[in-house]
């Protein structure tokens, strides 16, 4: 049993890969899948809730690297570090607080989006096996700016051969979200309004491949180049929604992203099973139920 206050490594963290005594199942079932001949398709299924929970409460402790590797790898879904702090902070971020109908409302919102944000990163991270450069999730609801950037790189990996900007938001009423929200951020972006901030991001993730400073930033300059450019925008919607015409509806206007191909512009959703927001609620109860039992020496 963990004693309350103490750091604890995890063994399993650290089994080397195809070493582990049981491999864990796929956090996300993800599929392709057709919206029109503007824009590709992309769709999320909880592939096992319980898993899924456990990887949302690793990146809610702020361990979003190790998160990466069990999604990777299939590992089994236990944080590297276990901490007294690390449990309380995390629980804390995916719980709604407030007194009055308002306040939760605002802090459902947050944790929701918060949460969201954390299964598009997983989305990406199982799409690519692992081999892209992504920013971790915020694990802040007071964090603003660019939601989420993918950088892939060349073999040598010194040259950017795409950079995937992502919106995700988490609505009841999608097709507004996605033209009124989603696209404006878009539009900013594909006009250059936020360079500063996306090369930035884009230089930073790229010294992860071990360019230094100045050649990461150089290399960055790509990501402003709308040929090596793509948009995926992300939503989570409920089986009414999980149909060709209703895609169609929700990302009508992804083409008003001028001079790329429909390859370059992706429309994502995660299905939900029943109402959004109780979906969400299930699975930061899951998540909060892992962590209180990593609090009681189990897992």
């Amino acid at each position: 049993m963990t004693a309350a206050g103490s750091t604890t490594a995890k063994a399993g963290a650290s089994t080397p890969k195809g070493k582990t005594a049981q491999s864990a199942p796929p956090a996300l079932s993800i599929k392709a899948v057709e919206i029109n001949p503007d824009c590709t398709g992309s769709r999320w299924t909880a592939g096992d809730l319980d898993h899924l929970a456990r990887i949302i409460a690793i990146i809610a402790m702020g361990q979003a690297t190790h998160a990466a590797r069990i999604i990777a790898e299939l590992l089994p879904s236990e944080p590297a570090i276990d901490h007294e702090a690390l449990r309380a902070g995390a629980k804390q971020r995916l719980s709604i607080t407030g007194t009055t109908k308002k306040q939760r409302e605002v802090s459902q919102y947050h944790r929701d989006g918060l949460i969201f944000e954390a299964i598009s990163w997983a989305a990406a991270q199982q799409a690519t096996a692992g081999k892209a450069l992504l920013r971790d999730p915020h694990i802040s609801a007071t964090t603003q700016g660019l939601d989420e950037l993918m950088i892939e790189l060349d073999k040598a990996g010194t040259d950017v051969t795409r950079a995937t900007i992502f919106e995700d938001k988490c609505s009841e009423n999608p097709d507004q979200t996605f033209q009124q929200k989603i696209m404006s951020a878009f539009k900013a972006h594909h006009e250059n309004k936020r360079a500063p901030e996306l090369v930035a991001t884009a230089a930073t993730l790229i010294e992860k491949a071990g360019l230094d400073g100045t050649e990461a930033a150089k290399a960055a300059a790509r990501v402003l180049d709308k040929e090596f450019r793509a948009y995926r925008g992300s939503l989570a919607v409920t089986t009414d929604d999980d149909s060709l015409e209703r895609r169609q509806s929700i990302f009508k206007n992804h083409g008003a992203l001028k001079d790329i191909e429909a390859s370059q512009r992706i429309g994502a959703v995660l299905i939900t099973s029943g109402e959004v927001r109780a979906w969400f609620d299930e699975l930061a109860g899951r998540a909060i139920a892992f962590i209180d039992s990593l609090a009681a020496g189990g897992s």
